[in-house]
């Protein structure tokens, strides 16, 4: 059993009577509201008016990245009058909210303000936490590998707190992390005078661990931290064969955020795979609280309950997003519940107190794994309802008609050949489908939830992978030059993400074509060592191993037959003996298309109350097939929607730049308009004395798109 309840000394809310919707009228949190409903009770804006909606001020950062496709993807924060958002440089700004002018900005990159900026490094950030007692305000920024503390008032660092301002996240793990790649993407969540806070780290051999800590507001001292990979003594300990796995194993972490139930002082957090994701043979087990949703006492950090939504995961399938905490119609009574939506495609519903699901759970029989020394979970939990929001299978009958014949029959030949038509078919040495994809399914914008319905709207990508495992050369087989290490050292660290042949793969760029004019040597030396934004720092390769890497990818002819002599460390890079490495792309036609017939990008409706799916519009749409007539493709989106009391749902999202309007009840787009970059987070709806408004920040950056830096704001003329 995966479901392991412990009850809560509360009772749970159950009544026959109807609904009272609580009202949500402002912003102040990530997700909307601590419950992460996305949701707002504003009526200004409505489905008779949405129509005349208008630009009223626009604000830019002054970042815009380019080159190195700089993202935004913050969601907002609007207290009061004054509105908090993070710039593609990850600075703090303030604004007017209903006018949009500057009040103040900090950097974490300026040394002025922090004695640390010589070791600062960009990462994609989603937002903000703020804290007030009295005439107290906080910002809660997380930047980097620090936790910065901001005096929401003036922008400068608050000095009381931690190390003159901010706390270094690589403590206080209860193991050595020093050199080990720890950022944040997603913003902790506030209970009481505590910062609860996740974070990312490497998906890769040498990862952190992804324990979820809490930290005191007014202080930065450490509280209380959950060991998502458990110690000696801990529930869930002996779930890991390997008794050194909580010294040795990382991952596990919450970098999607959490939901709160601040009555009841449950904090929800949805955990991402162990480490590394693709191999599972040194990690055996079904590895707890890998891939759980876990419940946690929001005071001591103690567990409550935990459901595991994917065993032993190789597939990459963490929990994208917070929850939604929700309450729902059963049986003539009202049930507080959490809504988990997952890279699958699957939405599980959990009784919010005790962890029992509430729709019928199957553990179902999944295929094993020929990669030596993988032992894969035999079963896997497939929930009866809700129905998958995605397909979940690609065969030869749904490969893209609008595909000429040559690239058609391509793509034919390369599907026959890989392992295809099961949700779970592991890495393979022929190559496996992965559908969903790597980014699924749902991602870490999130759902939203309207409560007066009981409806869930998700959006979602349908884009087929091809991951394909091959097996390692013995870098003490031969002696090794430079070009030779580099190439064995792109397999072992980089080839996951940027694939085998080094072309774009996912939202990773290329790393040809021109490369080694973006780069010398000692630049891509710092990028290696510091990270940026997706791609993690990579501390544990040595000076002379980077320079074998640079090699490689930098093509420096100079170094190519130089006599790379440490083949200790060379063997310790190549992910402790390994025995594979693993490449993933997506499977794309040669026009670019995906090779699967369109939707590639959804927004669903789903009746939480029944289980039942109400509709399923496609989400963006490309220009040059539009031309020729072809109804909406829906694309890749990234970023969150926002639905109100007005039947409006707002979402950007898409790869084509547009932020739109849909009918709630309907699916219908009632509104639209082309925004300076395209909007890859989730808008913030509010009101400052009496106006409604919607903000977006559109940064682009990613899926080829140009780069922005604006955050546009629009409301009723």
């Amino acid at each position: 059993m995966y479901f392991v309840p412990v009850i809560f000394v509360t009772t749970m809310l159950l009544c026959s009577c109807k609904q009272s919707v609580k009202s949500y009228t402002n912003w102040a949190v990530y997700g909307g509201s601590k419950e992460n409903l996305h949701y707002s009770s504003l009526t200004q804006i409505d489905t008779s008016n949405v129509s005349q909606l208008k630009e009223i001020w626009s604000y830019h950062t002054g970042d815009a990245d380019t080159i190195n496709h700089s993202e935004m993807e913050c969601n907002p924060v609007i207290i009061e009058d004054k509105l908090y958002g993070i710039s593609a440089e990850l600075k703090v700004f303030s604004l007017d909210a209903e006018t949009g002018k500057e009040n103040w900005v900090f950097n974490p990159a300026d040394s002025s303000q922090n004695k640390y900026s010589s070791d600062f490094a960009i990462n994609n950030s989603r937002g903000i936490a703020y804290w007030k007692k009295g005439t107290d305000e906080r910002i809660l920024h997380a930047a980097g590998g620090r936790l910065y503390c901001i005096n929401a008032t003036n922008g400068k660092l608050v000095s009381s707190f931690g190390e003159r301002g901010s706390i270094d996240l690589h403590d206080g793990l209860d193991r050595q992390a020093k050199d080990l790649f720890i950022t944040t993407t997603s913003p902790g969540i506030v209970f009481k005078d505590l910062l609860i806070l996740g974070g990312r780290v490497s998906e890769g051999d040498h990862a952190a661990p992804g324990h979820i800590r809490a930290f005191d507001i007014k202080t930065g001292k450490l509280v209380w931290i959950f060991h998502t990979i458990p110690f000696p003594g801990e529930f869930g300990y002996d779930n890991w064969p390997d008794t050194t796995a909580y010294k040795q194993f990382g991952g596990a972490n919450c970098w999607a955020g959490f939901s709160l139930d601040e009555a009841r002082g449950i904090v929800y957090a949805p955990l991402g795979s162990a480490s590394p994701d693709d191999y599972g043979g040194k990690r055996l087990g079904s590895n707890l609280f890998a891939n759980c949703l876990v419940a946690l006492n929001a005071s001591t950090g103690k567990r409550i309950w935990h459901y595991q939504t994917i065993h032993h995961d190789v597939w990459d399938r963490d929990l994208p997003a917070a929850p939604a905490l929700v309450t729902i119609h059963r049986e003539g009574k009202l049930i507080d519940a959490v809504a988990q939506v997952t890279k699958t495609g699957f939405v599980y519903l959990f009784n919010r107190e005790t962890g029992e699901p509430l729709f019928n759970v199957v553990e179902t029989a999944a295929p094993g794994s020929d990669l030596k020394g993988e032992k894969l979970w035999p079963t896997q939990p497939i929930p009866d309802l809700p129905k998958p929001f995605v397909r979940q299978s690609f065969s030869e009958s749904q490969i893209n008609k609008l595909l000429p014949d040559s690239s058609y029959a391509d793509i034919k030949k390369r599907l026959n050949k890989a392992l295809t038509g099961n949700l779970f078919y592991p890495p393979s040495l022929s190559g496996t489908i992965f559908f969903p994809g790597y980014d699924g399914g749902a991602e870490w914008g999130g759902p939203s939830y309207d409560p007066e319905s009981g409806w869930l709207y998700v959006n979602a990508h349908e884009m087929p992978w091809l991951v394909t495992a091959t097996e390692k050369v013995d870098p003490e087989s031969t002696d090794q030059n430079y070009l030779q290490a580099g190439k064995i050292l792109y397999q072992a660290n980089c080839a996951n993400c940027h694939g085998q042949n080094r072309i774009v793969s996912g939202s990773y760029p290329s790393l040809l074509n021109g490369i080694n004019k973006k780069y010398d040597e000692q630049q891509f030396s710092h990028l290696v060592r510091s990270g940026r934004r997706m791609m993690p720092a990579f501390k544990q390769l040595t000076p002379e191993e980077i320079s074998a890497l640079a090699t490689f990818i930098l093509d420096i002819k100079s170094k190519k037959t130089r006599m790379f002599t440490a083949s200790k460390e060379v063997k310790q890079a190549h992910d402790n003996n390994m025995p594979y490495s693993f490449s993933s792309d997506k499977f794309l036609s040669k026009e670019g298309y995906p090779a699967i017939e369109p939707p590639w990008g959804t927004l669903t409706a789903i009746d939480l109350n029944s289980g039942q799916t109400k509709w399923k519009v496609p989400l963006g749409e490309y220009e040059e097939l539009k031309k020729k007539g072809i109804p909406p493709t829906g694309t890749e989106n990234y970023g969150g929607s926002a639905v109100t009391a007005g039947g409006i749902i707002f979402i950007a999202a898409s790869r084509d730049g547009k932020l739109r309007a849909f009918n709630k009840r309907s699916g219908k787009i009632i509104w639209e308009t082309a925004l300076p970059a395209p909007g890859f987070a989730t808008p913030s709806v509010y009101s400052v004395k009496g106006r409604q408004f919607v903000v977006i920040a559109c940064g682009g950056g990613k899926l080829g798109t140009n780069s922005g830096d604006t955050y546009a704001a629009f409301a009723l003329q």
